[in-house]
């Protein structure tokens, strides 16, 4: 005797599949966001107390050769206000966060221009240091 078996329709909610959509999206973007700066050599400055940075919209980094990079990818300084500022667009005050990674022996000449083109796009500059340790 055969016995006939149920067949049974699942069906997934369309409201689970835009929830995992999202979530998904977040994540890449999340990960987009995140700036890999790995390949670029440089060597912080070094200081006896060192405050936790904030979140930054942009990163800046002047390597041991004096290559200028922002978020990563190499730019000259006549262009750095006008890239700062669109990537700035319309942040609230407090939320303009501009990060500073500059070699240890760049000098003056080098990051004066760079801190007046943040200055000029709007940002707020934190500057990267490394805690002094003693030996």
């Amino acid at each position: 005797m055969k016995i006939a078996r149920k067949t049974f329709r699942v069906e997934v909610p369309v409201v689970a599949m835009g929830d995992i959509a999202f979530n998904l999206l977040i994540f890449f973007v999340i990960l987009a966001r995140a700036q890999d700066d790995s390949h670029l050599k440089w060597q912080p400055a070094t200081t006896p107390r060192v405050d936790p940075a904030r979140y930054a919209r942009a990163t800046i980094v002047v390597d041991v050769n004096n290559r200028l990079y922002l978020n990563g990818q190499e730019t000259g300084i006549a262009d750095l206000a006008s890239r700062v500022s669109q990537l700035l667009g319309d942040a609230a005050p407090g939320d303009r966060t501009v990060m500073l990674k500059i070699h240890r022996e760049t000098t003056a000449q080098r990051f004066e221009p760079i801190i007046e083109a943040v200055s000029q796009a709007g940002g707020e500059l934190v500057h990267i240091l490394q805690e002094e340790r003693k030996p």
